[in-house]
């Protein structure tokens, strides 16, 4: 019998220990991580009404929310947002649910972001807005909802490239990106910011043989 409850012990121990390493506070905070990327939502609910932490990290320095974020789970990641969790809280790769939400196209999330107080201004580990990755990645109603709530269209980051570069040097100039072209031009983006080489959106659209988004460019006076 005592063999038997020191085997408990040393378990239940263990499994606290397992959640000390990674930034929880407790067992509740890691089953609240297992819920929210799982697409749990009674649990996510069940586990703050008992004491779960709402911005316990992980390992990686991850909120349920922006785990939740990054495993796509919808559901769980509105109910943590209207729980209250920080949209703009980051990780240990400078993502937050908000920037992810916008670079992976998750449009219903970033929408929840925005109505919670996403900071247009936060950028990530390369130093781009969430802009910049939506618009690289060809999420054209993300582009579309990102300028509809301000977020600065011709930002630069690390790279030297605008939003307006990155539909641009990193997509195969298809009906998507040349759309997310538009929508930036429409917009205001300045459309002979050159990169950080001097190369202008037009010198890298006919470089490419983008003939679509050469004929948008033109049209909005680009040289």
């Amino acid at each position: 019998m005592a063999a038997r409850h020191w085997v408990t012990t040393h378990a239940l121990a263990a499994m606290l220990a397992s959640c000390a390493a990674g930034a929880d506070t407790g067992p509740h905070d890691k089953l609240l991580h297992q819920a929210a990327t799982t697409g749990n939502v009674d649990d996510v609910r069940r586990l703050l009404g008992s004491g779960a932490h709402l911005e316990a990290r992980d390992a990686d320095g991850r909120t349920p929310l922006l785990a939740a974020v990054r495993e796509r789970q919808t559901a769980t990641a509105l109910a943590l947002i209207d729980a209250g969790a920080d949209v703009n809280a980051k990780d240990a790769i400078n993502d937050s649910a908000y920037l992810l939400a916008g670079a992976s196209g998750q449009l219903d999330i970033l929408r929840a972001t925005l109505q919670h107080g996403a900071d247009l201004r936060s950028t990530n580990r390369y130093g781009g807005t969430a802009l910049i990755p939506a618009a690289e990645r060809g999420h054209v109603e993300v582009v579309r909802t990102l300028i509809e709530a301000g977020v600065a269209v011709d930002h630069v980051n690390n790279l030297g490239w605008t939003a307006l570069l990155e539909a641009i040097i990193l997509s195969d100039g298809g009906a998507p990106h040349v759309a997310i072209v538009q929508l930036l031009i429409d917009a205001g983006a300045d459309v002979n910011l050159a990169d950080a080489d001097g190369v202008t959106p037009l010198q890298h659209a006919r470089q490419r043989g983008h003939n679509d988004t050469v004929r948008l460019l033109l049209a909005a006076n680009a040289r």
